[in-house]
């Protein structure tokens, strides 16, 4: 009865009912199998919920967007990038790969991302950018937010390997330790740079062609 948590997800998921609702749901019911109390349940929820700092954050940034947006953040966003007449969605989305790929090496993860910049900042910018020869299709204009999000990925995925002290490097460390292969994390952030910059390389070649697709 323990497992019946897992039996409300599927089901709460396939009926498509909120994801919210549907795994407090099944928080409830597994505490409830469990023998807790309903309020002991509630009780442990707003525990981890108070202990968790991650989590809380969320609830802070995502309300300064939303407000941000609501005053005209993404109306400037564009009004900026309008007025740079060289401004292509490949070369703009190029420049933030550049600048995720750095802050990513230096540990620098959560000054930007899906919901800090790319929704408020980055793909306006870049549809923005786009507009200025002609009017887009919504098939483009969601295939330019969609290479921003890829964007964002990428850059941070073979970005954040160069820093010392990310779960990766360790992850691999131990992995590789395991099997007899003996390897400091020095090396290992020495050696994710060829591999981030070949990122950059193909990802940089892939809005390029992105470019030449929107004309």
């Amino acid at each position: 009865m323990i497992l019946i948590g897992i039996v409300v997800i599927v089901i709460g998921f396939a009926l498509r009912l909120n994801p919210l609702a549907v795994v407090l749901a099944a928080g409830l019911a597994t505490g409830v199998a469990a023998g807790l109390s309903p309020l002991a349940v509630v009780a442990a929820l707003g525990k981890a919920f108070n202990t968790s700092r991650y989590v809380s954050v969320i609830w802070v940034v995502l309300p300064v967007i939303g407000l941000l947006e609501r005053h005209g953040l993404q109306e400037r966003a564009r009004g900026l990038i309008a007025g740079i007449g060289a401004a292509t969605p490949g070369r703009l989305l190029t420049v933030y790969f550049v600048f995720r790929q750095i802050t990513a090496a230096l540990g620098l993860i959560a000054i930007a991302g899906q919901a800090q910049t790319i929704r408020p900042l980055v793909a306006p910018m870049a549809e923005a950018a786009a507009e200025r020869k002609r009017p887009l299709t919504h098939s483009n204009r969601q295939r330019i937010r969609a290479m921003a999000a890829a964007t964002d990925n990428v850059s941070v995925f073979f970005g954040e390997d160069i820093f010392l002290a990310v779960a990766s490097i360790l992850l691999i460390k131990g992995f590789l330790e395991v099997n007899g292969i003996v390897v400091s994390p020095f090396g290992l952030s020495v050696w994710a740079i060829p591999t981030a910059l070949a990122a950059l390389l193909v990802h940089g070649f892939r809005l390029w062609r992105f470019d030449r697709s929107l004309k």
